[in-house]
């Protein structure tokens, strides 16, 4: 049975992407189930500290290998101009528009709903490659290491897509602590597992493999190539600061928000290095120049095949949380802005009640089920036309790394401690962001390459 009820308020008018001129006040959610939040305390706000590091792995485990994301936990810009009684700033464009103006909000927007949208393309192609990577185990184990064992991964990723609609009816970030938790502890048990994979082998050999020159290439361009697509990857590694206030802004106060979130990123940040720095010179040093691009699915392991499996299911459900996680902030955008154009109209604003058998009513809007399942359809489709892992992380870490997680978190810091022009902390600060600028434009052009490579070969 379903019935419809009108559920929308008309609030103050905000400011979205270069569509209005600057204010200090904070966006409102008129779609019934997305919090409305504001600086009185609307939003019944229940993050703790350990609720936030459950986001913050949740987010950064499984991308990558090492970055520079500390660079986004050193500031208070959460409330701004003062780190305590401030205006909230509930996500990081907000931030940015707050402290350095709407034209580099504008900018600031794209390139993060870019990188929101490209890491749920990577997370699809990431699932399909860990069900292939189970499916190829059981092959092996059964037909032998030499046995032919192709499978394709574009019904995988169908799947995936549809768990993801079903997935993207939670309403809000604040509804999702329960999947950030259930993430984070598959990020453990698949980290463990390659971590202690990757010390299993290393003793087994009875050496470390590799050198100090990483794989060989036939030429020097390729070798360049290839070392620039590395740093694509390592950049991907932390990419949690373009969520870092969306993350803040679920937790409650007091304690003051901003010292909840630096010791829930210490923590975070201590747990991932520590993986990410064991799996990551392990693995190389059991596999040397034979390491696969995935430790877990480019089958250095073959044995004990029950637990690559489980581990490859870990990744599968950690994935399909943390695809939600970077999907959320461009549904409560878009929902948002599209609602406050059209405050009238039903379609937006009316929640129709779904009564279930022996669970409770299901409550949907008809604009959120349809915007979200088409934003799901997006990613999936360009997953099955660029299934490629590696090159996908690169690509993704070159465009995060330096605008995102260095440049306006650098701006936004000078600005905030009035940093004087040629004093010494403002030339060190100048220095930093060059010096990542021009690793992020080679890893640019490395996983460019990439990708083409892996599209015409």
């Amino acid at each position: 049975m379903i019935e419809g009820e009108d559920n929308y308020e008309e609030e103050e008018e905000t400011p979205m992407l270069g569509l209005s001129s600057l204010k200090l006040t904070v966006e409102q959610e008129l779609i019934h189930g997305v919090s409305a939040t504001n600086d009185h305390n609307n939003t019944i706000r229940t993050g703790t500290l350990w609720s936030t590091v459950a986001h913050i792995i949740t987010a950064v485990i499984g991308s990558g290998v090492l970055s520079l994301a500390w660079s986004m936990s050193q500031l208070d810009c959460y409330r701004s101009p003062d780190p305590i009684n401030g205006t909230r700033n509930q996500t990081y464009t907000e931030a940015v528009r707050v402290i350095l103006g709407e034209k580099q909000a504008l900018l600031c927007g794209w390139l993060q709903f870019l990188n929101f949208f490209g890491t749920g393309v990577a997370y699809v192609v990431t699932t399909s490659t860990c069900m292939i990577a189970i499916q190829k185990s059981n092959c092996y184990h059964k037909e032998g290491q030499e046995a032919t064992c192709e499978y394709s991964g574009n019904l995988y990723m169908f799947l995936f897509g549809v768990i993801q609609i079903v997935m993207s009816q939670i309403p809000d970030f604040h509804s999702m602590v329960w999947v950030s938790i259930v993430a984070a502890i598959m990020s453990f048990c698949y980290s463990s597992i390659g971590l202690g994979l990757g010390v299993a082998k290393v003793i087994e050999n009875g050496r470390i493999d590799g050198s100090i020159n990483g794989v060989p290439a036939g030429n020097v361009p390729l070798k360049l190539l290839l070392a620039f697509q590395a740093l694509g990857d390592i950049a991907f590694a932390y990419p949690y600061s373009i969520i870092f206030l969306e993350i803040q802004d679920t937790i409650k106060s007091p304690p003051q928000e901003n010292k909840t979130m630096k010791k829930a990123s210490v923590i975070a940040i201590i747990v991932t290095t520590f993986f990410y720095f064991g799996c990551g010179c392990f693995g190389y040093a059991a596999f040397g120049n034979s390491t696969p691009g995935n430790l877990l699915t480019g089958f250095g392991f073959y044995e004990p095949y029950w637990l690559i499996d489980f581990a490859n299911a870990c990744i599968i459900l950690h994935l399909i949380g943390g695809y939600q996680l970077y999907s959320q902030p461009v549904f409560a955008y878009v929902e948002r802005w599209i609602t406050e154009k059209f405050p009238e109209s039903v379609f937006l604003t009316k929640i129709h009640h779904l009564k279930l058998p022996f669970l409770p009513d299901l409550q949907l809007n008809l604009f959120r089920l349809s915007f979200r399942t088409a934003y799901v359809v997006s990613t999936t489709g360009i997953s099955m036309v660029f299934p490629y892992f590696n090159e996908i992380l690169g690509l993704l870490g070159a465009l995060n790394l330096w605008p995102l997680a260095i440049y306006y978190p650098v701006e936004m810091y000078k600005k905030q401690r009035k940093v004087e022009a040629w004093s010494t902390k403002w030339i060190v600060l100048q220095i930093f962001s060059i010096v990542l600028m021009v690793v992020s434009a080679v890893a640019l052009i490395g996983s460019i390459g990439g990708v083409i490579e892996a599209k015409t070969s």
